[in-house]
């Protein structure tokens, strides 16, 4: 039975959070495809990953046998994380920029989910799982824009998700997402409509191309 990992990470709730409106339609899709697959859904914002302690990392290198009861209890929630990503079939992720970058309890997941030797090193325990990522924003940080070197999510995501973690990495970017909020930027909201209809369609094709 297919399993998606559904992870958001956006502050808002799904009304006003344009990662989250494009994530539930991929779900929706995938599950269109597979109306007995299995959906495994995190909400970062609601429930956020722990950030990594010192006694969840040094139980990472540590024979299991070895590690102390503290070690042992903080590695307990890094164990479910990463089983949760390997035995996905496929993952879509909402990866709004806040501040040029991605949110913390994002960072936080993925601090949790990397351990050297098992999801990333020589043979990475969930390489080639096709992850799509939806890197919301509410304005434009485009190659040739005025901003293009503020861009700190898809690079970094590029950098963990695909060269650490082996993943089949595709982005959707709804941009200008601001543009129905703020006055200032009113003048791009048919750059914004024309960005969130192309999203869902990206992330339906998607949705249908690892199903």
């Amino acid at each position: 039975m297919p399993t998606l990992l559904h992870i958001d990470s956006s502050l808002h709730p799904a009304p006003l959070s344009a990662s989250r409106a494009v994530t539930a339609a991929f779900r929706g899709t995938w599950q269109d495809q597979h109306p007995t697959g299995t959906v495994t859904y995190r909400d970062l914002a609601a429930t956020p990953a722990p950030h990594i302690t010192a006694d969840a990392y040094d139980a990472g290198g540590t024979d299991p046998a070895a590690r102390t009861p503290e070690q042992a209890a903080a590695f307990a929630e890094r164990a479910l994380l990463i089983e949760e990503l390997e035995q996905a079939d496929a993952i879509v992720i909402g990866a709004p920029m806040y501040n040029y970058t991605i949110p913390s309890t994002l960072k936080a997941w993925l601090d949790n989910v990397i351990l050297l030797g098992r999801t990333t090193g020589d043979a990475p325990s969930a390489k080639g799982t096709p992850v799509t990522v939806v890197a919301s924003r509410g304005g434009s940080y485009a190659p040739g824009t005025p901003r293009e070197s503020f861009e700190y999510v898809q690079n970094y995501l590029t950098t963990v998700l695909r060269d650490a973690l082996g993943l089949d990495v595709v982005f959707i970017v709804p941009e200008m997402t601001m543009a129905p909020h703020v006055p200032a930027l009113a003048e791009f909201l048919p750059l914004f409509e024309a960005s969130r209809e192309r999203a869902f369609e990206d992330a339906a094709s998607r949705a249908k191309a690892v199903a």
